[in-house]
């Protein structure tokens, strides 16, 4: 189990859709090891769809927007699973600075 510590402070929102396996695997993965996120559901939000775009030139989800500054990605298309913890938890500490 990985330490997770690092993101108690932070506020993490995660952007995805309901019918997006990737958004379902990161989903797992947060439930798994209870961070505490948002969740804000693009069909739900349109305007957030809108500000994905705008402040990260994609449509993909999922991403999570960290401390309303910086997007993480959720998924790692370069992956054969399409996700790693490794890479995730790497770019998270970037973002936060740690």
């Amino acid at each position: 189990m990985p330490d997770l510590s690092f993101l108690a402070a932070h506020d993490l929102a995660v952007y995805s859709e309901a019918s997006c396996p990737d958004c379902v695997r990161l989903k797992r993965w947060v439930t798994q090891h209870d961070v505490r996120v948002k969740e804000i559901l693009l069909e739900q939000h349109p305007e957030a769809a809108e500000k994905l775009e705008r402040e990260t030139g994609k449509m993909a989800v999922p991403f999570i927007l960290v401390d309303g500054r910086t997007w993480v990605r959720g998924y790692h298309r370069e992956h054969p699973t399409r996700f790693s913890e490794e890479l995730l938890l790497s770019e998270l500490r970037a973002a936060i600075g740690s």
